[in-house]
C-alpha cells in the first residue's frame, strides 16, 4: 500500500481552513504540520487535528518529513517561498492564487522547479464547480455553438478598514487590486471558458479607499477567437458584496453563473432545467474546490496522473493581469503576445517583504 503523501501548510489565514479540512481527511493525504509568523493563528487550526504548530518554516521543514507544501502567505511572498522551498528543501509546492505577481517570476519559478526534480500546483478551485465544468464541456463540445460575448462583473465592497488589517494589502508589492486579489478567480475563468486572449484595453481607478492599487477597473478583451469580453471588477460597491458573474453569450444560446463562489447556473436557454442540476450551495466564497484539486495533487504525485490546472496553466491567468494592468499604465491596446509586464504589480518593496521572510534559525 502506497504511503500518504504528507503536507505541511506555511501561512494560516483565512484559505487555510481549505487546506487544512481535505488535508486531514483525503485518503492518500497526510496533513503532518502548520506555520505561521504568528503562531497563535496556525493553532486555531492545529488543535482538534494535533498538529505541531512553527512559526519559522525553515525550522518545520528540517524537523518534519514532508513531500508538499501549501504556501498561502501573503500573495507578494508566494514566488519567494516557493522557490525557497523547492530550491532549499526540493519540496512539491502548491501556491494559492495569485501563482505570483510579477510576470517575471513565472520563468524563475518554472526553472526553479525543473532543476529541483519538483512540482507546482496552482490553486483555481472555482474550475471544479458544476456549473463551470457544465458550460466549458457544452463550449468545447460545439453544444452552445461560436461564442460571441463573454463578460465577468465582481461587485464586492472592501471598505478602508480591510486594507488597515494588514501592511501587505493594497500594496503593489504584495497584493496588487480588486483584480488580483478579488478578481483572479473569474479572470481565470473568462480564459478557461473562452480561450486564449488576444488583446485588451483595460481602464483602472482607486475610487472609494486610500491605498496604493485598484478598487474598480473595466476592461476590453478581444479572444483569439474571435469572441469580445468585458471586465468589470470593484470593491467599490457599497455597503455589501452584492455581485459576481460570469455571462456566455454564444450562436447557439446564453449562460449565466452566478453565487458566492460561481457555484450557481441561473440561466442556461439550452435546458433551463439544468440550471438546478448544475448548481450548488456552498458555505462561503472559497467554494469546495479544494477537496477535488487535492485528490488530483494526489493523482499526479503517486499515480502519475497529469494534474489538469498544470503550471502553465495557471500562469495564463498572469500574464492576463500584467496585460491589463500594462493596458491602464499606458493608457493603449495590450496584446499578449508582446512584453506583458506590469510596471506596478509585483514591484520591490524590501522594507514591506522583510516583514514576512524567514530565516534559518541559527
Amino acid at each position: 500500500m502506497t504511503s500518504p503523501l504528507r503536507f505541511a501548510i506555511i501561512g494560516c489565514g483565512r484559505i487555510a481552513k481549505n487546506h487544512v479540512a481535505p488535508l486531514a481527511q483525503l485518503p492518500g493525504a497526510k496533513l503532518v504540520a502548520l506555520c505561521d509568523l504568528v503562531a497563535e493563528k496556525a493553532h486555531v487550526y492545529a488543535g482538534s487535528h494535533n498538529l505541531p504548530v512553527y512559526a519559522n518554516y525553515h525550522t518545520m521543514l528540517l524537523e518534519e518529513e514532508v513531500d508538499v507544501v501549501c504556501v498561502l502567505t501573503p500573495s507578494g511572498m508566494h514566488s519567494a517561498h516557493a522557490m525557497d522551498v523547492m530550491c532549499r528543501y526540493r519540496k512539491h509546492v502548491v501556491v494559492e492564487k495569485p501563482l505570483v505577481l510579477a510576470w517575471g517570476d513565472l520563468a524563475k519559478m518554472k526553472s526553479t522547479a525543473s532543476e529541483c526534480g519538483v512540482k507546482i500546483f496552482p490553486v483555481y478551485q472555482n474550475r471544479y464547480n458544476k456549473a463551470v465544468q457544465k458550460v466549458r464541456n457544452d463550449l468545447l463540445s460545439g453544444a452552445l455553438g461560436r461564442p460571441a460575448l463573454g463578460t465577468v462583473r465582481v461587485r464586492w465592497c472592501r471598505p478602508q478598514r480591510y486594507y488597515n488589517r494588514d501592511p501587505w494589502r493594497g500594496t503593489w508589492a504584495m497584493d496588487g487590486g480588486a483584480l488580483t486579489n478579488q478578481g483572479i478567480h473569474y479572470i481565470d475563468l473568462l480564459q478557461y471558458l473562452l480561450g486564449d486572449v488576444e488583446s485588451v484595453f483595460a481602464r483602472m481607478a482607486t475610487q472609494l479607499v486610500r491605498v496604493e492599487v485598484e478598487d474598480t477597473a473595466v476592461a476590453s478583451v478581444k479572444f483569439k477567437n474571435g469572441a469580445l469580453g468585458v471586465v468589470e471588477v470593484t470593491t467599490a460597491a457599497r455597503p455589501n458584496d452584492f455581485e459576481a458573474s460570469i455571462s456566455i453569450l454564444a450562436e447557439n444560446g446564453a449562460a449565466i453563473i452566478t453565487g458566492i463562489a460561481c457555484n450557481h447556473l441561473s440561466t442556461y436557454t439550452l435546458d433551463p432545467s439544468m440550471t438546478s442540476l448544475y448548481s450548488e450551495e456552498f458555505p462561503d466564497a472559497y467554494g469546495l474546490g479544494h477537496w477535488q484539486f487535492f485528490r488530483d495533487v494526489i493523482a499526479d504525485l503517486t499515480k502519475g496522473v497529469p494534474h489538469p490546472i498544470s503550471f502553465d496553466e495557471g500562469a495564463r491567468a498572469i500574464r492576463l493581469l500584467n496585460a491589463l494592468y500594462r493596458s491602464a499604465e499606458n493608457n493603449h491596446e495590450v496584446r499578449l503576445d508582446e512584453s506583458v509586464t506590469s510596471l506596478n504589480l509585483g514591484r520591490s518593496d524590501p522594507k514591506l517583504s522583510a516583514l514576512y521572510e524567514t530565516q534559518p534559525e541559527t
